[in-house]
């Protein structure tokens, strides 16, 4: 399996950002990424003005976060060729995304935060559809703010990595709970936007630079080939296939790169002589073996079984031996801290 490192969930000058895309794309680029997916608010003016395609290393997607008419119900979609009306629900915009061959993510789902009326939170409450493809399980702009008080600000303000601990409990159980059900792709967002915040009536500083951001949660792909280098419209569409097909499929994880840099990590099923990646649905057999492995010499190793964590080790890899079938998926922790949460391996559903 090749990986590559991307970025997804941010916003340019196209809507909320305050970032030219160009500047958005050398900053990726300056940080190493291989692609990030840019997400403006109900538009895809970025792909109409022709953005979409290589920067130098960096592979530059565009989708958009669709919202409803009350602005919850945050979506990012992606694969799609045009944004949506405002005023179809977000039942019915899940159901377009799908239909016209692109893959969408609940974007920031319990988000709960009272105390900034001036940024009041966007929760999704439409869960009675199936048609999405996953959840954006960590967002660092959501939990920094969630976290957000007089207090700690100017703290937060000037460090804005070290202010991001976990995603949310509520989360995690959900996905947990609606993995049961069918593969729910968790992915991580760093929902950058690059706001300009006066500080002490004088002072303007820069909250959430891209190039920061960049350096925190980050989404890892693997794929069974090389994306396309080229500028061709032919390499430029196989790339955007090979990066989609790997987070629809859920052949993805997501951690949190300033504690430590995540690539490397592997987490996999044998079963039956043969391999079983994330996202994967593995037949139950008498045993299937669960392998997991670090690019540190040691780390707190979870395993996560329907929701409730059954075995832990200390280590640079570790290998479980499973016989029950479910929902299984690592979290690891880096010298105490939330590092690497993986996409699940359904076990005879």
């Amino acid at each position: 399996m090749f990986e590559y490192v991307g970025a997804v969930h941010m916003h340019s000058v196209f809507s909320d950002g305050s970032g030219e895309v160009d500047e958005i794309s050398q900053a990726a680029s300056e940080i190493g990424l291989d692609y990030i997916i840019l997400t403006d608010h109900n538009t895809l003016r970025a792909m109409k003005e022709g953005y979409e395609g290589w920067y130098k290393n960096t592979f530059i997607l565009v989708g958009c976060e669709l919202n409803d008419k009350n602005n919850i119900n945050h979506y990012l979609a992606f694969g799609i060729d045009e944004a949506y009306s405002t005023r179809l629900s977000a039942k019915q915009y899940i159901k377009r995304v799908k239909e016209d061959g692109g893959i969408g993510f609940i974007a920031h789902p319990n988000e709960k935060r009272k105390h900034m009326k001036e940024h009041p939170p966007y929760p999704w409450v439409e869960w009675d559809s199936e048609d999405f493809t996953g959840i954006e399980i960590w967002n660092h702009m959501s939990e920094w703010m969630e976290n957000l008080t007089e207090q700690n600000k100017y703290q937060a303000f000037l460090h804005p990595l070290r202010s991001i601990i976990a995603p949310q409990n509520e989360t995690l159980k959900l996905w947990d709970e609606l993995s049961l059900k069918r593969r729910v792709v968790g992915i991580g967002g760093v929902d950058a936007h690059a706001h300009k915040y006066n500080l002490l009536g004088f002072l303007e500083v820069e909250i959430f630079p891209y190039k920061v951001l960049f350096k925190s949660i980050r989404t890892h792909i693997l794929t069974e080939t090389e994306l396309v280098k080229g500028k061709s419209e032919k390499a430029i569409e196989s790339t955007k296939k090979i990066i989609y097909d790997a987070l629809g499929s859920g052949r993805c994880f997501f951690a949190n790169d300033y504690h430590h840099d995540s690539k490397g990590f592997r987490f996999f099923a044998k079963a039956d002589g043969k391999i079983y990646q994330m996202g994967e649905l593995v037949p139950l057999s008498k045993k299937v073996n669960l392998n997991v492995f670090l690019p540190v010499s040691k780390a707190e190793i979870r395993l996560i079984h329907n929701g409730r964590k059954v075995n832990q080790v200390e280590s640079n890899e570790g290998k479980f031996v499973v016989t029950k079938k479910g929902v299984y998926r690592v979290e690891v922790y880096y010298n105490n801290k939330a590092w690497i949460f993986s996409n699940h391996i359904r076990v005879g559903l």
